[in-house]
């Protein structure tokens, strides 16, 4: 009887035994899984709102794991070892794909081409193009300029100089919106009029600018100069390019240039998923004559540069790249403008953009130091800034003055003054709309 209950004891402890190492061989196996299921809701958590799907692709292998599970102690321990590292492999596989796609995203083949093409512009083309800069960018502009916008005061970044050009730039966080940038740049031996266009020609462009990949004319106004342009720019690799909508129209006061760019709302060209849209936009240049520290001549060519953009990366992360990268942009222009000047001595016709760059409009500087906006719109529509259209108040004196005549030399009676002074009335009207 003893040695029968001593051998159900050791039967017992062979049993136990058995159920342990099997848990333990369980748990082992089990540990991929986790350590998968972990890294997935991390990474997630981390990049996109999306790593909910990832939670239930674990939650779906779990259930499998442990529904499916077919009978046998050996076959058992297999597959929960192998649905396991399917589990965990599918999981990294997501993983993959997603940081594949954020570190470097796909390209399409509209932004590696260097296609620049311009499109003559209807009538009402023409109009959308002539109205997206008009005086209030201008005055905005102005105002920025001599710092007169009521802004933050600047804070120095960078001070350069490389033989034919010095750098210097400011930035500022205002209340609202993107950081601000403003930069003086000095260029020797060069006029505004080729620096003008060197910065307004797209064509040329692509050969000193390595961030632009493609650029093109949608609309345009040759009376005015004014334009929608459509950019795309490169970014670094952990960032997807990004796309601009731009209106740009170019306006000259006092010998100096104010060049203005800023983002537009454009419906003919559908938003995509990539390249990212950027739609707050701002930058524009103010070009003048200078005089040279080396010949105390106005020989040289000062650009005020007022940039601001929401690319739609954290404002502190996008401040560090800017930062960065600003100084390897820019000491590119000097040779890029030399080359330029050159190119255009050689070449008998100018682009189409450095066309439109010569089809600028001219303001009074009073008009700019003066409060009345109204009376800006109003000559600008009337066909010229700076000139007034007496030709309506013209026709009203010459329709009065014949209708006084009339009425005092032809009728003595009242209705018949009262007729004629009407009938003036409408004449004067009618010379007004003319």
């Amino acid at each position: 009887m003893a040695m029968k209950d001593r051998e159900l004891t050791l039967f017992s402890m062979e049993n136990s035994s058995s159920l342990l190492d099997t848990m333990l061989d369980v748990t082992a196996n089990m540990v991929p899984f986790w350590v998968a299921v972990l890294v997935g809701l991390f990474v997630g958590w981390i990049w996109k709102p999306r790593w909910v799907s990832l939670l239930f692709l674990g939650l779906r292998g779990r259930h499998r794991l442990f529904w499916t599970s077919p009978p046998g102690l050996g076959v058992r321990r297999f597959w929960f070892a192998l649905t396991a590292s399917v589990t965990a492999f599918q999981m990294l596989k997501e993983c993959w794909l997603k940081f594949k796609a954020w570190k470097w995203p796909q390209t399409q083949t509209m932004q590696h081409s260097r296609d620049v093409t311009t499109e003559v512009a209807d009538g009402s083309a023409t109009n959308l193009a002539k109205n997206v800069v008009d005086m209030d960018d201008l005055r905005d502009l102005y105002k920025r300029f001599h710092n007169r916008d009521g802004g933050k005061p600047w804070e120095l970044m960078m001070e350069r100089s490389i033989p034919g050009m010095s750098y210097q730039a400011w930035r500022r966080d205002p209340q609202e919106g993107p950081t601000e940038y403003r930069s003086r740049t000095v260029f020797e031996d060069a006029t505004p009029e080729i620096v003008k266009d060197f910065y307004w020609d797209d064509e040329f462009r692509p050969e000193w600018d390595d961030m632009i990949i493609y650029t093109k004319s949608l609309e345009s106004c040759t009376d005015t100069g004014a334009e929608i342009a459509h950019w795309v720019r490169k970014f670094p690799f952990f960032c997807s390019n990004r796309e601009y909508l731009i209106g740009r129209r170019i306006y000259e006061s006092g010998g100096t240039f104010f060049c203005i760019t800023k983002g537009v709302p454009y419906n003919q060209v559908p938003r995509q998923k990539k390249p990212r849209r950027v739609d707050v936009y701002s930058s524009s240049w103010c070009i003048r004559a200078v005089e040279s520290p080396q010949t105390a001549q106005k020989t040289a060519c000062e650009v005020i540069f007022l940039h601001s953009e929401d690319m739609g990366i954290q404002k502190d992360l996008a401040k560090l790249g800017v930062r960065q990268g600003m100084w390897n942009c820019v000491k590119k222009m000097e040779p890029g403008l030399r080359k330029y000047m050159a190119h255009r001595k050689g070449c008998i016709t100018v682009s189409f953009s450095a066309s439109m760059a010569n089809s600028f409009t001219s303001v009074p500087l009073q008009l700019l130091e003066s409060s009345d906006v109204i009376a800006w719109k109003h000559e600008e529509d009337n066909g010229g800034l700076g000139k007034s259209n007496h030709h309506g108040k013209g026709w009203k004196w010459i329709v009065v003055g014949g209708a006084v005549v009339l009425a005092c030399g032809l009728d003595k009676g009242i209705v018949g003054k009262v007729v004629v002074f009407g009938l003036a009335r409408r004449l004067s009207k009618f010379g007004r709309r003319l």
